[in-house]
């Protein structure tokens, strides 16, 4: 190739034609805004194909399998399930004025049905004052045992503890009967999808990051990635999910009902703590409040970063009296070990034990770190279904399925491309779906922290 000199202010030119580039070039003095070298064309860059987990493991799932939630089998659009109610009950109504010494006092339940007392049933009056019953409608006299009568007391709505009954010698059985109490609960199955499509020509593509085993296929990121957010969002849809009672959500023909989840179980029946627990006399008053509901003696508690500091600070505090000497880990088959290798740190209280973890998901900023919520105290037991005695774990995860047919998590590919060929369309769409809900047994024994 010759170097033609050309006059000043002429165009270089370059053609290309067959293997080897010919024309002619023009000599110019060297212009750093213009000048590109050799090197930087033909130099491979040097790119570090790791990808870098800048967030660490982003994925939120596995908390109702720590805490013992057990998966099974829904056969309708709702699962079915009993709880019995309190074994004794206390009558409510308006109690009317009490003067000093008076010796009857009238109690008038709001309806017939609200009068839960029989004739010469015992109840106590503000707290300890004994009274004998008798009837009339929804008027129901009480007769102090003692001569002296009742102490003065103004007029209120009360709550009469029935502690017994007299009758005298010679006297018939009672003719009315106390039938127990159960409570049916209905909890429909909600029905979540996701997917992600990738063309023919990106899923060729080979790009500069290392996936994992020399793989470099963007896609293959791409799509691991939404199978992810899809089980995170299962997940959370049956913690925060709600029963849908807005009539302007899905339609006749595809009505969206929604899923009791398991905070709005806690919300609606279970034991809600508004505020942060932070001394031992937070603790306590949660403590009083477990013994009223029959409260497990384990508990596992899982919150987020401000509610473990605090527990940390109120059990370093409280000294050895709350350490892990003295904890049981009957959950842990009593092993403190094996609850310090899972994260547990725990502390015990007038025979309770808490065994605390932190909870990603609640510190997580792009999910629940900014919500009300703080954290969950798990009761660590069974209970017992109240229509069949069977012992049932406190959570349980339903999933659709019949005759081999599973809706847990459902994947299949729709395109004509990577193995797909039931569709002409140059790409490939993965699709999930699941049809799932939670059963929170005995909710009245669960804890959900609120910030406030």
């Amino acid at each position: 190739m010759a170097l033609n000199r050309q006059t000043a202010g002429s165009s270089p030119e370059i053609t290309f034609g067959g293997d080897l580039p010919t024309g002619s070039f023009n000599l110019q003095k060297l212009d750093a805004a213009k000048y590109v070298s050799l090197y930087d064309l033909v130099n491979k860059p040097d790119n570090r194909d790791a990808l870098i987990k800048t967030y660490g493991n982003q994925g939120i799932t596995g908390f109702l399998q720590l805490v013992g939630a057990t998966k099974s089998i829904g056969t309708n659009d709702e699962v079915t399930y009993w709880e019995e109610t309190r074994l004794h009950k206390k009558q409510a109504g308006a109690l009317a004025t009490i003067t000093a010494a008076d010796t009857t006092v009238v109690l008038t339940a709001s309806s017939l049905a609200n009068v839960i007392v029989r004739d010469n049933d015992v109840v106590l009056v503000d707290g300890s004052e004994r009274a004998l019953v008798s009837i009339s409608g929804t008027a129901i006299t009480l007769t102090s045992l003692l001569s002296g009568g009742f102490s003065a007391l103004a007029s209120a709505e009360v709550e009469l503890p029935i502690v017994g009954n007299l009758y005298g010698q010679g006297t018939d059985q009672p003719d009315e009967f106390i039938e127990s109490g159960i409570v049916k609960r209905v909890n429909p199955f909600m029905i979540m999808k996701d997917v992600y499509s990738v063309t023919g020509s990106q899923a060729t593509n080979i790009g500069w990051i290392n996936l994992g085993g020399g793989d470099y296929r963007w896609y293959l990121k791409s799509e691991g990635d939404t199978r992810q957010r899809f089980m995170d969002k299962r997940e959370m849809m049956m913690l925060l999910g709600q029963k849908v009672t807005n009539s302007s959500i899905g339609t006749a023909a595809n009505p969206i009902d929604g899923s009791e989840g398991y905070f709005s179980a806690i919300e609606d029946r279970g034991i809600v703590n508004g505020g942060y627990i932070s001394a031992l006399d937070d603790v306590d008053d949660l403590i009083k409040v477990l013994d009223k509901e029959g409260g497990s003696s384990e508990y596992a508690m899982y919150v987020n970063r401000i509610q473990d500091l605090k527990l940390d600070d109120l059990i370093g505090a409280a000294g050895d009296t709350t350490t892990t000497g003295a904890a049981k880990f009957g959950s842990f088959s009593n092993s403190a070990e094996t609850a310090i290798n899972l994260g547990f740190r725990s502390f015990n209280r007038a025979g309770y034990t808490f065994h605390k973890h932190d909870w990603k998901l609640l510190n997580d900023p792009t999910l629940l770190a900014d919500s009300d919520f703080a954290g969950v105290a798990v009761p660590m037991a069974q209970v017992a279904d109240a229509k069949t005695g069977d012992k049932a774990p406190a959570l349980e995860m339903n999933y659709k399925a019949s005759n081999g047919y599973s809706r847990e998590m459902e994947h299949w590919m729709v395109g004509s491309i990577l193995g797909a060929s039931n569709a002409t369309k140059d790409n490939v769409e993965f699709h999930y779906r699941s049809e799932c809900n939670l059963i929170t047994r005995a909710a009245n024994r669960h804890v959900l922290i609120k910030k406030s």
